[in-house]
């Protein structure tokens, strides 16, 4: 019988846990350093966990994303994927900046519509999407990205039907990644394109989009050249409007300093976690801002010399992007209230924190992973001299349910009472897994924006 190593290593009592600070945005450390007691009278009246979400943080980030494309001198459509977040105030941002949404189902275009987006700027993507959401998408002119012929052909009659014109984006898979289940292959490819042209009264082919898995700007760059031959192909065989490429979304953020991510990754072993729990990926948290990604992307050599945003400027292509947790970036943070310490140093050398709450609200394991950025310790209590090793474990029956398996350096013991603090979780992190298990109520969120001058914070329930 194979048993596994995980069940064979016992963690080493006495390793030290590995800082990985989490940078904070100024907002967000103001509200930490001033702001305290607001924060835990939210935690207190609004349950644990509680979400804090910044939209001035959100709309600071797509005012840095259209400065990078502008800077690489590109034109570019930003589409926020709110499959990141299910908080309403993204889309009351977005339609204020004029932002458009990336909606992956019906819900989510809904609410897109109702937050005040019209529907030529909403993308609708997602594979092999209902008949509920073509029709919705026509009727509000979405631009719809189409994943096979056979949704082609159902969108076309769906538009027939409607007496209405519907716009889309063919999705093609790329030369780096033939295998992946979205879009279709070069052969499916080309007769979509055909049948384009022939469904002329009914379809209006737009360009072309494609999905990647990873962070690579070289890869995306090339997947963006291949799209804008595409496009150019197209034209040649009777649809003169293709003229958008969507790069979709993959805009790294960097979580902690770079130095610092290289080092943890250089000493990472499986005694740093609970149980000796061995993961085998981690997100980049080190990596690229966004603008940069966009910079090496634009910038980034095709055909030669030429430079990906140059060859799509002198052929009239535009680019449509998706970001998601890249407009996040720094827009939120979780609260969680510590209900119990189990203070096993003398055996197994590190602590476990039982928080009210569970780790369904720190998304990360969805990924088989570890949210791996410090937690913070708020509490009345003063610093001590020792550090307290502690991993931070969820309030449910179940075995897997830690919120950070990793062992954590805190500054002093955690006590029942105090309250943790994890940053920058606005991204897929909050509510991508939430769900009512043993009958908990969702954890809410509260829209957070400070104040002017000395004028304290101003806050509410997200779709209040």
């Amino acid at each position: 019988m194979l048993i596994s190593r995980q069940r064979l290593e016992r963690p080493k009592a006495g390793v030290r846990p590995f800082a990985l600070t989490a940078l904070r945005h100024p907002t967000v450390s103001s509200l930490l350093a001033d702001h305290r007691s607001l924060l835990a009278d939210l935690l207190d009246g609004l349950g644990s966990p509680l979400h804090i979400v910044l939209p001035e943080i959100f709309e600071e980030n797509v005012a840095g994303l259209r400065r990078a494309f502008a800077e690489a001198g590109a034109t570019a459509d930003i589409l926020f994927a709110k499959k990141a977040n299910k908080a309403d105030c993204w889309v009351t941002s977005a339609a204020a900046l004029g932002v458009g949404i990336d909606a992956a189902g019906t819900p989510e275009l809904v609410k897109a519509l109702a937050g005040g987006v019209p529907g030529h700027r909403i993308g609708i993507s997602g594979p092999e999407k209902d008949d509920t959401l073509h029709a919705l998408a026509v009727q509000h002119g979405c631009l719809v990205a189409v994943d096979s012929i056979s949704e082609l052909r159902r969108l076309a009659a769906t538009a027939r039907l409607a007496r209405r014109h519907a716009t889309v984006l063919l999705r093609s898979r790329t030369a780096g990644q033939p295998g992946s289940r979205f879009g279709m292959s070069a052969a499916e490819r080309e007769a979509a394109v055909g049948l384009c042209a022939e469904l002329a009264e009914d379809i209006s082919l737009r360009g072309f989009s494609f999905h990647l898995n990873g962070y690579s700007t070289a890869e995306r760059a090339t997947a963006a050249n291949e799209m804008i031959e595409h496009c150019l192909d197209a034209r040649r065989r009777g649809s003169p409007s293709a003229e958008l490429v969507d790069i979709g979304g993959g805009l790294p953020v960097r979580y902690v300093e770079p130095r610092l991510w290289d080092e943890f990754l250089e000493q990472n072993e499986p005694a740093h976690y609970h149980a000796a729990k061995d993961f085998d990926d981690f997100y980049p948290y080190g990596g690229q801002h966004a603008a940069q990604a966009v910079r090496s992307i634009m910038a980034h050599p095709v055909d030669g010399d030429e430079s990906l945003s140059a060859k799509a400027g002198r052929n009239g292509v535009r680019f449509v992007v998706e970001p998601g947790r890249a407009l996040l970036d720094q827009a939120g943070f979780t609260l969680y209230r510590v209900q119990q310490v189990d203070d096993r140093r003398d055996t197994d050398g590190y602590a476990i924190v039982t928080v009210a709450g569970s780790s369904f609200s720190l998304s990360e394991q969805w990924f088989n992973s570890d949210y791996l950025p410090d937690p913070l310790l708020m509490s009345a209590q003063p610093a001590a001299d020792e550090v307290f090793p502690a991993c931070v474990a969820g309030s449910t029956c179940l075995e897997s349910d830690l919120v950070t398996w990793r062992k954590i350096g805190f500054p002093r013991p955690v006590r029942r009472g105090d309250h943790l603090v994890y940053l920058n979780t606005a991204g897929y992190q909050m509510d991508s897994n939430e769900s009512p298990f043993h009958d908990a109520a969702l954890p809410l969120k509260a829209v957070v924006r400070l104040g002017e001058g000395t004028a304290p914070p101003r806050w509410r329930l997200d779709g209040i």
